[in-house]
């Protein structure tokens, strides 16, 4: 996957920790390779955690979680302004999931996921 801003491909390290970060823009993964987090603003176009503010969000199987705070929200409910109030965002009348989305969210995030590999004739339903 390349770099967001610039397009540069990344590159395994040669030892260690890769230098390159992730985020989340427009509830998509991405990544930022080292050249673009010099600058001031390299963060300012990423999504924010609701919960603390931070950058450092992951997206994983419909959810993003910060990994600062551990808040972990719904992809697709915007991420809006920076909100400690905010403890979490799911429906009160729904199960929740381990990772804290519904249990229906997750069974079609899954679904979705099996088609794109399997092929949507292959899959169960």
């Amino acid at each position: 996957m390349p770099c967001y801003r610039c397009g540069t491909r990344q590159t395994d390290p040669d030892k260690g920790q890769s230098p390159w970060k992730r985020g989340v823009r427009d509830d998509s993964q991405v990544l930022i390779c080292p050249q673009c987090q010099s600058g001031r603003d390299w963060g300012s176009d990423l999504d924010r955690c609701r919960g603390c503010g931070s950058v450092r969000l992951v997206r994983r199987l419909g959810e993003v979680e910060c990994r600062d705070c551990a808040q972990v929200r719904e992809a697709g409910v915007p991420a809006g302004p920076a909100d400690p109030g905010v403890t979490g965002l799911a429906d009160p009348g729904v199960p929740e999931t381990a990772g804290g989305g519904s249990e229906a969210a997750l069974a079609e995030e899954v679904a979705r996921a099996l088609e794109r590999v399997l092929g949507p004739h292959r899959v169960p339903h």
